[in-house]
């Protein structure tokens, strides 16, 4: 099986043919027009919008959620305040939005939270699926592949990975997150490839372990990694993907030799299933076009993360899609990362 997250952008594309209600994830509902006599949804906001990311500060979900909440409050006319509930891969963040009642909260999910959460953890307090409300995938972005400089660089790297066999370690921002999974899938492609998984709350403590050579290799956003291999600290050895413009010069992994292997990482915005319509509404116009916005895009894109904004029907088959694929890689790659 090819697995290929990029793919299942292109695939999400076909969630643009649906006709397209934000309901919860499970559900592929049709837009409700308002009726007579209803609340307009520019009602919505009447107070300080929360959105709650489940990494700590610094970490690439809070940076592109900060960008986005500033631009978002000048267009709804309240406030807009990150909050920070680090833990369990973004799970204890998401259960948190999934049994908010204010009407007022968001939040800001990775791949693994809507994706493969559920599967990883089937007794998880809450679904994804039913209880919460896909709003819009907000950016993409490529990985790459990160080890300290003072190892050996290119198809070498792996040579003396495959050498070290389980006394090396990758790291991850834990179970089910896609740096978790994405390592787990490179084992696979990558014969006699064996390191162990050394799970932390956030890319940032991913890279200060690498700094201090505390774990060998992880899958980290381009963006948080340039600096420490601009100093000469830590090296690329490749993108976990085909090249792009967001990580200039870099070879991809196939290019090194490893075959069928491209994935990528999205943020996306959420609320409870309980959300109100006015706040669907007013969300499904407001949040595309603070994602137009030039300004965001150049300092998203300086991030390393690609500009999206989808419609919730996009994003809603999004994760359908990669879900079933997430499903066959588990039940039949990868029994031993449930």
């Amino acid at each position: 099986m090819k697995f290929t997250l990029q793919g299942m952008a292109r695939a999400a594309c076909l969630g643009a043919l649906l006709s397209g209600g934000l309901s919860p994830l499970g559900a592929v509902g049709q837009t409700t027009a308002p009726t007579a006599g209803a609340i307009p949804a520019q009602t919505w906001p009447q107070r300080v919008v929360r959105v709650v990311v489940g990494f700590s500060g610094g970490s690439s979900p809070d940076l592109l959620a900060r960008v986005v909440a500033e631009s978002l409050a000048r267009r709804l006319g309240q406030p807009v305040v990150v909050e920070n509930r680090p833990g369990a891969s973004g799970n204890i963040a998401a259960e948190f939005v999934a049994r908010a009642t204010d009407d007022h909260t968001l939040g800001v999910v990775i791949n693994g939270n809507l994706a493969s959460a559920k599967l990883l953890q089937p007794d998880l307090p809450f679904d994804p699926r039913h209880d919460l409300v896909p709003i819009s995938l907000l950016a993409t972005g490529p990985l790459v592949l990160v080890a300290p400089a003072s190892l050996p660089g290119g198809r070498a790297f792996f040579d003396a990975a495959i050498a070290q066999g389980w006394r090396w370690f990758y790291g991850s921002v834990g179970q089910g997150s896609v740096s978790h999974l994405g390592m787990e899938l490179l084992r696979t492609r990558v014969p006699g490839l064996e390191p162990m998984q050394v799970a932390f709350t956030a890319n940032p403590t991913v890279l200060r372990a690498l700094l201090r050579r505390d774990i060998h290799m992880a899958l980290v956003p381009p963006g948080l990694a340039a600096p420490h291999v601009e100093s000469g600290r830590l090296q690329i050895i490749g993108l976990a993907g085909p090249r792009t413009p967001l990580a200039p010069g870099v070879p991809s992994l196939a290019e090194l030799g490893v075959p069928d292997f491209s994935l990528e990482v999205w943020d996306a915005l959420v609320g409870p299933a309980t959300l109100s319509m006015q706040a669907q509404t007013r969300l499904a116009a407001e949040v595309p076009a603070v994602l137009a916005e030039t300004a965001v895009r150049e300092r998203l894109l300086a991030q390393g993360w690609q500009p999206v904004g989808s419609s919730s029907a996009e994003l809603r088959q999004r994760v359908e899609v990669e879900t079933a694929l997430m499903r066959t890689l588990l039940e039949k790659r990868l029994p031993e990362a449930r």
